[in-house]
Parts: structure tokens; sequence; C-alpha cells
């Protein structure tokens, strides 16, 4: 993070600095600190150029890594805040809300597969309301994501027909039902069953639960991570003819988002 001045003050002439902070050569404020427009070449290679206020990055600014990645949109006191797009080294971007150097608030992820994410985001995790394209299948998951997870209700769509239920730790769990071009619904629910070829030595027992205790004595069941080796399975239970009446419940923002929008 830059700050004040370090180092030796710039000639009568210049606006030039060489320190610990990089090579800076742009405005100033009345007490000598980094005020304005400037550029920074910094000691680890980085490139700073944009706006500067009372010696940090503020404003609008494009900054350059060593190692290809690069960032331009707002900045306050220094970090990443605002609107602002990511390019990393590997082709993947990110363009969006930022808070505090991490992606939050609403944000586009574009995936090297060409997959895309759209929606909420907290902490540099998706979460919340979001849309999760799938490239090579074209087929979208819709919903609700928490801790980069999709987690909730939501819907699975298809070219000619849609999955509508709930998701536990990245799969689909419990009851749902498929609706086929709005003429007819099958009705069941999923189950997750260990799958036969994933290696049982490094296997993640899906049902490992923390409890913990609340103030007030009541017990809190809280998950562990996605549940690896294990595969969803399809119970169906019957067949009507199609009823919106009958789907399970949409995705909802989620209680910050909600706070948030207010």
């Amino acid at each position: 993070m830059e700050n004040s001045l370090t180092g030796p003050n710039p000639d009568e002439h210049g606006k030039l600095e060489i320190n610990s902070l990089g090579i800076y050569e742009g405005e100033r404020n009345e007490n000598g600190e980094r005020h304005g427009n400037g550029k920074t070449l910094l000691s680890n290679g980085d490139i700073y150029v944009g706006q500067y206020r009372n010696g940090f990055r503020h404003g609008k600014g494009i900054y350059v890594f060593k190692n290809g990645a690069r960032y331009n949109g707002d900045w306050r006191d220094g970090q990443k805040y605002g609107q602002g797009i990511f390019w990393y080294p590997d082709g993947t971007r990110y363009e969006g809300e930022w808070r505090r150097d991490t992606k939050h608030g609403f944000g586009i992820y574009y995936y090297v597969n060409n997959d895309i994410y759209e929606g909420s985001w907290k902490d540099d995790l998706r979460h919340g309301i979001g849309t999760y394209l799938y490239a090579d299948t074209e087929t979208k998951f819709m919903g609700t994501w928490m801790e980069d997870r999709m987690q909730g209700p939501g819907q699975l769509i298809y070219a000619r027909y849609h999955f509508h239920g709930f998701w536990r730790l990245n799969l689909p769990y419990g009851r749902g039902c498929f609706t086929f071009e709005n003429v007819c619904m099958q009705h069941g629910h999923y189950i997750h069953v260990r799958d036969p070829i994933f290696d049982g030595s490094t296997l993640i027992n899906m049902n490992k639960i923390m409890v913990e205790e609340t103030d007030n004595d009541n017990k809190k069941l809280k998950e562990e991570s996605p549940k690896m080796g294990f595969l969803p399975m399809w119970r169906a239970r019957c067949i009507t003819p199609y009823n919106p009446e009958l789907l399970p419940p949409e995705a909802v923002p989620l209680r910050e988002e909600v706070i948030k929008i207010i």
C-alpha cells in the first residue's frame, strides 16, 4: 500500500520520487504527499497509473501486475473499492463491484472455459442470488449461493425442460420437480449416493455435521465443506399436468442483500 513520502523530497523542478515505494512521478499536495494524478513504478515491478489522495491510490486508476494481471477501476484509500474490471493471467476476468480489495456486490466473472457467473458476491465468494452458465452444455443454474457454493432453492434450465428444487453444497438435494415445456411435471426427490469410481480413501463424509451451542441453548447445525465423491440420484414419484402452484419456492435474496437494497 502506498502512503506519504518516506524518501527524499523532489527537486525544485520535478515531481519525481524514488524510494521504497517505487518511482513516482505526478502531483502532490501541500504536505508533499502523492495527491492528484500520478504514475508509480513499484519496487516489485508493478505499475500504477491514476489518481491519488493524501498518499493513497484513490479515485480512478489502472494497476498492472508484473505477472500480467491488471485492474482498471475505482480506488478508495489504497484499496479496490467501487466499480472495476480485473483481468487475471489465465485469461479470466471479473467485472463488477469491489469493497476493501475483494469482489463484493454485483459482478460478472468470465471463466477460462467460457462459463459465466453473474450475480452477487461477498468477500471474493459467490454469495446471494446468482446465475451460472455452463458453456459446454448450454445449461444454466439460477438460484442461491452461499460462500461460493450452490445452496438453497434454485432451478437448472435445459433446452427443453427445467428442474426446480433445492441444492445442498453444490448438488441438487431433496424434493423437486422437472417441468417439460409447461405441459407436464415429474415430481420426486434427489438423494446423494457414493460415486463408485471415486477413490474411497479420499472420500469426504457427506453426513458430517458440527453442532454449536447458541446463546439461548438452542442447537445450531452447520454443514462442512462440499461433498466429494457423491452423485445426485433422482427418485421419481409421479407425473401431473403442469401447475405453477406445485413448483418449489423460488430463490430469494439473502438477508444481507435485502439490507443493502434498503
